[in-house]
């Protein structure tokens, strides 16, 4: 967990750790998870004891400087050369790109917030159900803008190249917000309203019409993690 809000909005919704649980355990209702908070210096001691990692979003930059940022990218390491299956979401797909050699920059035209349309640049086979498009409910005013060495896009949308990356078959992330439910995104809308200005609050509340592909993506991402199991 790296979201580093702790405001009165944050207090009144579930936080991320109860959000990407949900989210696994819409599609594996058996599925467990143990909540690392990392932005408080929580870090798992022992990799072998997990068969998967969630890297959450987050407000912070990856460019903010932290050490834990900097821990972080150096778990991320051990887990791929480990081969522990990861996947990342929003600054846990930046952190990613980052901690591999990748690049990431500003957004060109600023924030990009409401539902995306994301085309299938490659279809795994984790990927057999999604559709395409896919819409997810994207939140980012930062995005990678240089892949790592060996990296793909499997996903990408309208100023957002790579919107879903790809390494081997044991990384998998998206620049979008697939634990968000539509509860939470249009509060959160509402919240950020005086940052994303007028204009951009009325289109993001336009294609909130529109549900997110959340239960799809969500048996996607169960496969992704079955699929990348060490073969025995």
């Amino acid at each position: 967990m790296t979201n580093t809000d702790e405001s009165e909005f944050a207090q009144q919704h579930p936080k991320d750790g109860e959000k990407f649980t949900a989210l696994i355990q819409m599609a594996r209702p058996g599925w467990t998870t143990d909540v690392f908070p990392v932005k408080d210096g929580v870090f798992p001691a022992d990799l072998s004891r997990c068969d998967g990692a969630m890297i959450t979003g987050s407000p912070t930059s990856v460019h903010c400087g932290e050490a834990w940022v900097d821990q972080l990218q150096e778990l991320i390491r051990q887990m791929v050369w480990a081969r522990v299956p990861v996947f990342g979401a929003c600054f846990g797909h930046q952190v990613i790109a980052l901690a591999l050699g990748g690049e990431v920059g500003r957004n060109p035209d600023g924030w990009v917030h409401g539902l995306t349309e994301n085309r299938l640049e490659a279809r795994p086979d984790w990927a057999v159900g999604l559709p395409d498009p896919v819409h997810l409910y994207g939140s980012h005013a930062e995005q990678v803008t240089r892949l790592p060495e060996g990296a793909r896009v499997w996903a990408s949308g309208p100023g957002c190249p790579a919107s879903g990356m790809l390494i081997g078959d044991s990384v998998m992330t998206t620049q979008h917000h697939p634990e968000m439910s539509p509860t939470f995104i249009h509060a959160l809308t509402e919240e950020m309203s005086d940052l994303l200005g007028p204009e951009r609050t009325a289109q993001a509340f336009q294609t909130l019409k529109t549900r997110s592909d959340q239960a799809r993506f969500a048996e996607g991402l169960a496969q992704f993690f079955e699929s990348a199991q060490p073969k025995t």
